[in-house]
């Protein structure tokens, strides 16, 4: 079987890590490159660094922070933020990223995931979807959440998938920063739609959110923010927990 992945993301705004609720009221959460070494040594299976303000302020993700990032880690790597071109993609994979992640690029111009899915493979292919629920429907949102669009989040995660994504990242922004749990209806439906990996985030606040994510949700990984950051769960302890209810993990 195999083993689920529990992934700390660092959330970077100015060069430093922040944390919000509901993608809003950031506060500051650390250095990156230090929570960065700190999640390798604690068995973090990956990481991933959004460089959340990039699209928002019309700018390239921060290549020279990532590299500094990527030289502090010995697991896989994904970046995201204001990539809207092979180029882009490419100095970022240059720089030490494993994978980089698409979000409003990819809505504005799907061609983009084609594209790069041909040019480094599927396995660098990482679309992100921030999705809100209105009136009972799941709805794609744009620039850190800021813009709403008409596209439904199953439509848009079949799509991705058609054009050569390796994986989905799915952020629920009901959940975000709530600690409430994860969406897990909205992730067990998109694990029945995709045939790629889904990453669950957007809501963990304990133990048990993460065991309800892979048993209830049906996702592949699980990705949190706050509760790593500000040690209210340990990676060790928590696999250690999943290990207990029978949810592979590498420990």
């Amino acid at each position: 079987m195999i083993a689920k992945r529990i992934i700390p993301c660092l959330d970077i705004k100015d060069g430093r890590t922040v944390k919000g609720i509901n993608f809003i009221n950031l506060i500051d959460a650390g250095d990156p490159v230090e929570l960065a070494k700190r999640y390798t040594i604690e068995g973090a299976d990956e990481l991933v660094f959004l460089d959340i303000s990039a699209t928002e302020q019309k700018r390239k993700t921060l290549s020279d922070l990532v590299l500094r990032v990527a030289e502090a880690l010995d697991i896989p790597f994904t970046v995201g933020g204001g990539v809207s071109s092979l180029k882009d993609a490419k100095i970022l994979l240059k720089n030490g990223a494993d994978k980089v992640s698409i979000n409003s690029a990819a809505v504005k111009n799907p061609n983009l995931i084609n594209e790069m899915s041909n040019a480094f493979g599927n396995q660098c292919v990482v679309v992100a979807i921030d999705a809100k629920k209105i009136n009972n429907k799941w709805i794609v949102h744009l620039v850190g959440g800021k813009e709403k669009t008409n596209i439904s989040l199953f439509d848009w995660a079949s799509e991705v998938e058609l054009r050569g994504a390796g994986e989905i990242l799915f952020t629920s922004m009901d959940n975000d920063g709530t600690k409430n749990g994860f969406a897990n209806s909205a992730l067990h439906k998109l694990s029945k739609i995709v045939n790629i990996p889904v990453i669950a985030s957007g809501g963990a606040g304990n133990l048990k959110h993460f065991y309800e994510a892979f048993e209830i949700g049906k996702a592949d990984a699980a990705l949190a923010a706050s509760v790593f950051h500000y040690d209210e769960i340990r990676i060790k302890e928590l696999k250690e927990h999943l290990q207990k209810k029978n949810i592979p993990v590498r420990l």
